[in-house]
């Protein structure tokens, strides 16, 4: 049995720069050298085993299980939701609906400043709270390039657009599962949440215009950001304090939806944006029931979504559920039974291979669905889609692997434990610093859940030593957490893998990572701020 030290090097600041060397020869290797992601990660890899082998003393048979479940993470669920999400939507190219589909979207508005809104915002959205782990990334992006966006900044907008939604995706389950780690009731998490967060949510759909087209664009189009604003900010806001976190996303991107589409109906800048400084391509019109049909994957993947989530469905695969069999859990060695925690927990952790409940297999559900509602598909198209698919994403796929070792090293070593408790030394300046923890950890693993899973104990005991309700450092966490899934190496694969820039990552974190450490900066000042008011 292995016990975590978290502070190897007898000073915990000095552990915790040590632990943070793998991040930072990443970065360095993306932005600085321009390596092709896959070879950042690889190179990054071997120095978080160095790390986590000479500094942390952690045992090989533990590096190679933490690797081991990172890997096996990768693949299921991460590769298989992600395959599915693109191949439902390369389906619907090849179909030809999805001409009718950007018709559609061009009839409300031709201009790219009002497409973004649209798209990456409000439909994003809509999708992260209906499935998440990626979906409205890869589906938002590729949506854009089909519009005449060029690809880094489709995939970048898209990124940045993420950041009003990526609290609550999947149903809400960041914000769920920060409340059963935290021991608090998940209505206060999420009210809190709409203090924290909704300032910064508010002034997206405004910050995406400015990167399109500047301050001139925000004179021109600001009707439409502020009405998006209002309506989604006002329905999210709502909903999370009056009915939780499960519907904050489906809700508020609706609404927007169809906000933007009655001002369309009624204004349109006079001046029509596009990012080639072309002239937009005239608009086709198609009958509403074209457009309704020509959208229909969407929403059976919705459908099947929604009933993946509902609390019925998800019993039947608990322990005590009647499909209980169908729920396959692998213990990993060198990790399971063998690691304690420098809390004193010994790891259990397990890889749940679920072929039935897992959100991929919704997903495949509405590619067959969809497939056998579309004349226009053959069978072949099934195979050749599928194939295509898998080639245009393997390196995108392969990054999101590697990453997954390197944070499963670092989580089971004590090195994200180490950064975490030396910026919890600070004492009361501590709703600082704690959404650069949750930045942290969702740069790391890609996920909010994760976050609030892995540094979620960490800020409640925080919150209990300097005086302030852990509300407010979980929902800090939480909205730091959301601020880095711009930048997260998963988030970043996904999305150069959606518009074909594979091997071409460094060049998409370039452009984001700026505004990822700008709305990091805002949510720490800001959370510092209220931590006044929850004192006591």
């Amino acid at each position: 049995m292995w016990t975590q030290n978290t502070d190897p090097l007898g000073s915990l600041w000095l552990s915790a720069l040590v632990a943070a060397i793998p991040i930072l020869v990443f970065l360095l290797c993306l932005v600085a050298f321009k390596l092709k992601g896959i070879v950042a990660a690889a190179i990054a890899v071997v120095v978080e085993i160095v790390v986590a082998v000479w500094v942390f003393g952690m045992p090989a048979s533990g590096v190679g299980g933490a690797g081991l479940i990172g890997l096996l993470t990768a693949i299921w669920p991460i590769a298989y939701i992600i395959v599915m999400a693109v191949w439902l939507y390369r389906l619907a190219v090849a179909s030809g609906r999805f001409e009718v589909i950007r018709a559609s979207i061009s009839g409300i508005s031709p201009d790219q400043r009002i497409q973004v809104q649209l798209i990456s915002f409000a439909f994003g959205a809509f999708l992260e709270g209906a499935a998440g782990f990626g979906v409205p990334i890869a589906i938002c992006a590729a949506l854009l390039v089909q519009l005449g966006f060029r690809p880094v900044k489709a995939a970048m907008l898209s990124l940045v657009a993420n950041v009003g939604a990526g609290a609550y995706g999947a149903i809400g389950i960041p914000v769920i599962v920060g409340a059963q780690v935290a021991g608090i009731d998940v209505t206060d998490l999420s009210r809190t949440m709409v203090l924290v967060l909704q300032p910064l949510t508010f002034l997206i759909p405004f910050l995406l215009v400015m990167i399109l087209d500047g301050w001139r664009g925000l004179r021109e189009t600001w009707p439409a950001a502020l009405v998006v604003s209002i309506v989604f900010s006002g329905v999210q806001a709502g909903v999370l304090w009056f009915l939780g976190p499960e519907l904050a996303d489906i809700g508020s991107g609706l609404a927007a939806m169809v906000a933007l589409f009655v001002l369309g109906r009624v204004w349109q800048p006079r001046r029509v944006f596009r990012e080639d400084g072309g002239v937009a391509p005239p608009v086709e019109r198609h009958r509403f029931r074209d457009v309704a049909v020509a959208w229909s994957p969407f929403y059976i993947l919705t459908a099947f979504i929604l009933v993946w989530s509902i609390p019925a469905f998800k019993q039947l695969f608990t322990a005590t559920g009647a499909l209980a069999g169908a729920v396959f859990k692998v213990q990993i060695p060198g990790l399971t039974g063998q690691i304690t925690t420098a809390s004193g927990t010994v790891v259990s952790t397990t890889w749940d291979f679920t072929p039935i409940n897992a959100t991929g297999t919704a997903i495949l559900l509405a590619v067959i669905v969809s497939f056998f509602t579309t004349r226009a598909l053959r069978a072949s198209d099934l195979w050749e889609q599928l194939v295509a698919t898998i080639r245009s994403l393997w390196q995108a796929l392969a990054l999101i692997a590697a990453i997954l070792v390197l944070a499963n090293i670092a989580n089971y070593s004590g090195g994200s434990a180490s950064i975490g408790s030396a910026l919890a030394a600070v004492g009361p300046l501590f709703p600082l610093f704690a959404p650069i923890i949750g930045w942290i950890g969702v740069f790391l693993t890609g996920s909010v859940v994760n976050n609030n899973t892995m540094f979620g104990p960490l800020q409640v005991a925080t919150a209990e030593r300097i005086g302030v309700q852990p509300e407010l450092l979980i929902a800090a966490n939480t909205a730091g957490g959301t601020t880095a899934k711009v930048i997260s190496p998963q988030s970043i694969a996904i999305a150069a893998g959606a518009v074909g820039l594979s091997g071409r990552e460094g060049e998409i974190l370039r452009a984001s990572i700026y505004y990822s450490l700008g709305m990091l900066a805002v949510i720490c000042v800001w959370s510092f701020t209220l931590s006044v008011f929850f004192s006591g």
